[in-house]
């Protein structure tokens, strides 16, 4: 098949659309962050929406709302293709071509298997001009969880770090607050936003008792899942985390033999405690992965320790990592934001490409992803 000619306009119009679909982060899964403009043969934008909290109205509903009778004839721009089957309410591919839209813009084909392609299919019997591909990377970039989930069964890992320029998250004696400054933490804190879940260890728990909370300005009520991954149930009942969890969702990975005795031990709290498989005296972390994709998580933000860092790097389970760095020196007696991966020869070192680097007040913030074969 040759691929669509796609014209200016066009790219204009789905870089708004992949605009749209990044307010969806965060808060829309286990569904997809789609965005999706409805544009007239005059080039008029008629009707905007994104995928909205909880992962419904999907956004072709929510333009076609907005557009109502004026979604005749126009061109729609979609960054996932309209989805075909019957959820909790009716396909936006019938959506569109009942709302008598011309022309179907989407940059990729969805993955799900309840959809792919059928969406594309069920438009181009209606007799709608069907073009795939327009800023397919971008596409799946914004939605690298949901694909993430949907090709490999587990969410996208983002490993943030917070660290002085030898490497150093704290001092020989645990201090650690603050080694970056407020700009850096404020981009933190934008991360916790656009992800499903925060992820940490008991040891970070019981150390530091976090809040793990999102406390931008007007997201202080929309906090991601705080997930704590505790083999033998060393996190007490008194944590923050726990106290909290009547008003922040708050998930417990142990294993499966302990996972009654926790279920016990937390049963008057609305801590929910998630059984895993255990390798060699540690929590199968793929495993782990499996269960929380199985939950619905897409996007998972780890805030550890050096420990659990060096544990999903050695499983090969971190996709992206994003490094705060301070223009300060700690020296080797401090705490190694990574610990040990035991390695013999740089040839069997993990390799991730830099994508991008920001000024964080006096700090930066260097994004690496990846490298894969």
């Amino acid at each position: 098949m040759t691929a669509p000619a796609f014209s200016e306009d066009d790219r204009h119009f789905m870089r708004v659309a992949l605009s749209l679909s990044k307010r969806g982060l965060g808060n829309v899964w286990p569904n997809p962050s789609v965005g999706c403009v409805l544009v007239s043969s005059d080039r008029i934008i008629v009707g905007r929406g994104h995928t909205q909290p909880g992962g419904r109205p999907h956004a072709e509903r929510v333009a076609l709302d907005i557009a109502g009778d004026q979604a005749r004839g126009t061109t729609a721009y979609v960054t996932l293709e309209p989805c075909s089957h019957v959820g909790k309410t009716p396909p936006c591919a019938t959506g569109l071509i009942e709302a008598g839209v011309s022309r179907v813009v989407s940059a990729l084909t969805d993955p799900d298997p309840r959809v792919s392609g059928r969406g594309h299919k069920m438009l181009r019997d209606a007799g709608i001009q069907v073009d795939v591909g327009l800023y397919t990377d971008e596409a799946r970039r914004v939605n690298e969880g949901f694909l993430s989930k949907a090709e490999r069964s587990r969410p996208f890992v983002t490993l943030k770090l917070a660290s002085t320029l030898d490497a150093r998250s704290a001092t020989a004696n645990g201090e650690s607050q603050w080694i970056t400054g407020p700009a850096a933490r404020e981009a933190g804190h934008v991360l916790r936003a656009n992800h499903d879940a925060i992820l940490v260890g008991a040891k970070t728990v019981i150390a530091d008792d976090p809040s793990l909370t999102c406390r931008l300005a007007g997201r202080e009520y929309h906090s991601p899942v705080r997930v704590i991954l505790d083999r033998t149930g060393d996190v007490p009942v008194t944590a923050n985390l726990v106290q909290t969890a009547i008003d922040v969702p708050t998930w417990l990975v142990t294993t499966d033999q302990n996972f009654a005795e926790l279920s016990e031990k937390f049963e008057k709290t609305s801590l929910k405690v998630i059984a895993a498989g255990c390798a060699d005296d540690h929590l199968d972390l793929h495993d782990v992965m499996r269960k929380l994709a199985d939950k619905g998580l897409t996007r998972v933000l780890v805030e550890s320790g050096g420990n659990l860092a060096a544990g999903l790097i050695k499983a090969g389970l971190v996709d992206r990592i994003i490094h705060f760095v301070a223009p300060s020196l700690i020296g080797g007696d401090g705490k190694a934001v990574i610990a040990e991966l035991g390695l013999n020869k740089l040839a069997e070192a993990p390799h991730f490409e830099r994508t991008s680097t920001q000024n964080l007040g006096q700090d930066i913030a260097v994004t690496y992803d990846k490298i894969t074969e």
